[in-house]
């Protein structure tokens, strides 16, 4: 009887329990996984706080990748012997009232059965957590901060707060920080992790074909935008994993533009920046398609200069490959193809940006050929769409389970230059390049796609026409 309860409980309570695509037994190998690598001691960590606003709203990452838990305001407690780990799932008690805005969750019973965990009110954490403490273990902390990105900004959250005040309470407990060794293990993909991104990513695959057949003159923007939204939910998909950036003519050359709202004219590029999220995986997937059907001689030079970065990029690519040398070799690439066009006053120039103080760490910054790609070269993805590893800006190496994006830019725009310090160095540039910032005005490429490091090598995996040849065939099928 029991194993038919565990099995029915995810069916009845989708919106509580994570799809069962992972299930119980992996995640709880992560747990000990995690408990090896900590050593003994207790780990607190907290899930996504209910939803302000009528929305739908995924658990946080490292939750997820541990329980498998999406019931909001929920924390976790996990106590660590011998490299293994005993949790406790705390919850909010149930209101009655508002279960029947949310749905009715499983009770602690249920829900303790389909976890393995076991379950209390959230009001009996502080003093388990104070008595684990005062026994003298370690205390590791999972914040509940949104994503990596906002990481070193976090202060003001539940779990900031919280763990702020045990640690005024317990003044003789070290409180570190468990993140970066979650990270590093979530950036290895697990096989039934492997199977949710390839599905997110096919999905955005075929949703990006679909928008190529549908790409005209004419239509606005946030057409295009609904256009994958539609197709992500009709395949069964979470939706967007993030916000869709759809990017024609001057929008082009804004790196996150979102708003979607110009209508797109003839003779314009449009950047399509989209990503299906599947079972909380997150896919990640950008063309570049010109409005009218075929790249003019202008876009198509452009073009060229990505998809060759983004080449040198995938030679690379590979298990023991560097970080550095990764990125080295597609900035090496925008480098020499924008000098070519005459948009830099050669492969090695320097000119005094605003960003100026980041230079000395980051001698690229004060590169000519930075202005045209002032972002990282690509991340991670997996529970975020920018997930471990981050090798847009760590050091170290590829290892194979990694899965991650490949996403050289050129973009250009005469607000550029009108951006810039007025220096000398600065006034010279401009006189030379102006001309043919002007020529290429307006014409912003990005390419993206998602890879696997495997033992041998690397897998390319988001198979959407790229090269220029194709994205004309595939647009000449309108309205098949």
């Amino acid at each position: 009887m029991r194993h038919i309860i565990r099995a029915i409980v995810p069916l009845l309570f989708p919106a509580v329990l994570a799809a069962q695509e992972i299930g119980p037994a992996e995640y709880a190998a992560r747990r000990d996984t995690l408990a090896v690598h900590l050593g003994d001691g207790v780990l607190v960590a907290f899930g996504a706080v209910s939803p302000t606003e009528v929305s739908r709203q995924a658990q946080l990452p490292a939750f997820r990748w541990l329980t498998g838990v999406l019931e909001h305001d929920a924390a976790l407690l996990l106590v660590l012997r011998g490299g293994r780990a005993a949790g406790t799932l705390f919850t909010q008690p149930r209101d009655p009232r508002r279960m029947l805005y949310d749905g009715f969750p499983p009770d602690s019973t249920a829900l303790a059965r389909a976890t393995g965990f076991a379950v209390r009110s959230i009001g009996a954490l502080p003093p388990m957590l104070d008595s684990l403490a005062a026994a003298g273990l370690a205390v590791y902390t999972l914040r509940d901060y949104a994503a990596e990105d906002y990481a070193d900004t976090d202060t003001l959250t539940r779990g900031a707060v919280f763990m702020r005040a045990f640690a005024q309470g317990h003044p003789r407990a070290t409180v570190r920080d468990a993140h970066p060794t979650v990270d590093s293990l979530r950036a290895r993909k697990s096989p039934a992790e492997m199977a949710l991104l390839r599905r997110a990513i096919d999905v955005t695959v075929a949703a990006q074909r679909e928008a190529m057949r549908t790409v005209r003159p004419g239509l606005f923007e946030y057409q295009i935008e609904a256009l994958f939204t539609s197709a992500f939910r009709r395949s069964g998909g979470d939706g967007p994993a993030f916000g869709s950036i759809v990017g024609s003519g001057p929008n082009s050359t804004q790196y996150h533009y979102e708003t979607n709202a110009r209508r797109m004219q003839p003779g314009d590029v449009v950047v399509m920046d989209v990503g299906a999220g599947w079972n909380g995986y997150a896919a990640d997937v950008t063309r570049t398609v010109p409005v009218s059907g075929r790249f003019t001689a202008d876009q198509r030079a452009v073009y060229q200069i990505v998809r060759d970065a983004q080449r040198a990029a995938e030679r690379v690519a590979g298990p023991g490959a560097s970080y550095q040398a990764w990125r080295d070799s597609a900035r090496a690439a925008v480098a020499r193809g924008v000098a070519r066009l005459g948009l830099t006053e050669g492969v090695d120039a320097t000119f005094d940006p605003p960003w100026a103080d980041q230079c000395r760490q980051e001698p690229v910054r004060c590169t000519q050929s930075f202005l045209y790609m002032a972002h990282g070269l690509g991340h991670g993805i997996g529970l975020e769409v920018h997930d471990p590893p981050h090798p847009w800006k760590d050091q170290g190496m590829f290892a194979p389970g990694q899965v991650f994006t490949i996403e050289p830019g050129v973009y250009v725009s005469t607000r550029l230059l009108d951006m810039l310090p007025d220096t000398p160095k600065n006034r010279a540039m401009i006189a030379k390049v102006r001309p043919a910032v002007e020529r290429y005005d307006n014409i912003g490429v990005r390419i993206e796609d998602d890879y696997a490091i495997t033992d041998t090598g690397v897998e390319w995996l988001s198979r959407a026409p790229r090269e220029p040849a194709e994205i004309e065939s595939a647009m000449r099928r309108r309205g098949r």
